[in-house]
């Protein structure tokens, strides 16, 4: 799977790691949704990481479609309200 981070690279993640990127982004929506703001920060720097420590950066020459393609890392929490909310962003 291709994961995107707008403005930063994109990240070949394995599939067997799907189901914890979905868990990580439910709890992002959860807390847009909740409307708990000081949870958010946190919550989406923890998705983030995960795809950067899980993922293979691919380099700028080989780039491909992604599959997801998650926010920048300074997105606002309103923002945020746009992104992250029923379903989320990751198709299951």
């Amino acid at each position: 799977m291709i994961v995107r981070i707008s403005g930063e690279a994109q990240y070949r993640l394995d599939d067997g790691e799907r189901d914890r990127l979905n868990e990580l982004e439910h709890a992002v929506v959860q807390i847009v949704e909740g409307g708990q703001e000081d949870g958010f920060g946190e919550a989406f720097a923890t998705l983030l990481d995960f795809v950067r420590v899980q993922g293979e950066a691919l380099d700028d020459e080989h780039l491909e479609g992604s599959d997801v393609i998650l926010p920048p890392p300074d997105i606002s929490f309103a923002e945020a309200g746009e992104d992250f909310t029923g379903e989320g962003l990751i198709p299951d």
